[in-house]
């Protein structure tokens, strides 16, 4: 596997998604590969984010490089998937590996099985720092 590229992660975020972490109960293999993110990514103020940065909410483009396809999802809370009619888990293994990416970057993330994604970052379509909503 590759050296994963530097992330970029909203502070209410990481307290959040620590707080989830925490208390996940069923896949813990996710959680522990998320809480590594958390520990390696570099912690902006809400207000401070870049606009190219997948944060908590954003809508983004990507590409899934081993299958050559293009898929557009909201990252969204467990809880909030329901409410979301394009919504990604980030307690799903490819949730967890777009949080914190920035247009362009590329990582490759383990998958439940053995497998693994590759996936590119194309567009953040849509981030709630960028639209000033900076409490979502």
């Amino acid at each position: 596997m590759t050296q994963r590229p530097p992330l970029i992660i909203n502070r209410l975020d990481a307290e959040r998604l620590q707080r989830l972490i925490d208390e996940a109960a069923g896949d813990r293999e996710v959680a522990e590969a998320l809480e590594a993110e958390l520990l390696r990514g570099e912690v902006y103020d809400p207000q401070e984010m870049p606009e190219d940065v997948v944060s908590m909410n954003s809508q983004v483009l990507f590409t899934d490089l081993a299958r050559q396809g293009r898929i557009i999802r909201t990252l969204v809370y467990p809880y909030s998937l329901p409410e979301i009619e394009d919504g990604l888990s980030v307690m799903a293994p490819v949730g967890a590996a777009l949080l914190g990416l920035r247009v362009g970057d590329v990582i490759d993330w383990p998958l439940p099985g053995g497998g693994s994604a590759r996936l590119r970052i194309e567009a953040v379509l849509w981030q709630p720092e960028r639209a000033g909503q900076f409490h979502r």
